[in-house]
């Protein structure tokens, strides 16, 4: 099973999708099914069977999206211990040639690998989990195991203040102030 946590930002973002989909776009397809139904023989009505689907599918978000706000736990607050890597952290990993990687540890409602942003259930969050800077970890990947050693650990602001993209910049040793 999924961890249940999630920072108060992919709150905010699946409780907005969660909005649209309920007072906009669902009432938007009930309008246009309706239309579809006047129009006569559903049975060979592709517009109507299509706005069906197109129903039942956001019925299905809508119900998951529901139970899964109810089950989820916003982590709203820093560790005590800011230098060590917890829920929500900023991790710079070097791998043994040396290549860094930043990776943001976040609920598995907000994974984002095209900005580095994982799963805490995922084998690199579990590896570094508790871990310090100039730690070594042994990451089990498809192609075998590998070492990270962790350079770098950073909290963005939990209230939402910070943008989403990451602390570091471009060039290693650099971090955004």
């Amino acid at each position: 099973m999924a961890s249940p946590y999630i920072t108060p930002q992919g709150h905010a973002a699946l409780r907005g999708e969660l909005d649209h989909l309920w007072r906009t776009r669902r009432p938007a397809v009930v309008r246009a099914l309706a239309a579809a139904a006047a129009e006569g023989d559903r049975s060979e009505n592709a517009e109507y069977i299509y706005r069906k689907k197109e129903l039942r599918e956001i019925d299905r978000r809508v119900r998951y999206l529901t139970k899964r706000m109810d089950e989820l736990k916003v982590v709203d607050r820093l560790p005590d211990d800011t230098g060590r890597v917890f829920f929500g952290a900023w991790v710079r990993v070097a791998d043994e040639a040396g290549e860094e990687r930043t990776y943001r540890i976040v609920g598995v409602d907000e994974v984002a690998p095209g900005k580095g942003w994982i799963s805490a259930d995922s084998p690199m969050a579990r590896a570094v989990r508790g871990k310090a800077v100039d730690d070594v970890v042994v990451v089990q990947l498809p192609a075998g195991p590998a070492e990270f050693e962790i350079v770098e650990i950073h909290y963005a602001d939990p209230t939402g203040a910070v943008a989403a993209e990451p602390p570091f910049e471009k060039e290693p040793g650099t971090i955004r102030s």
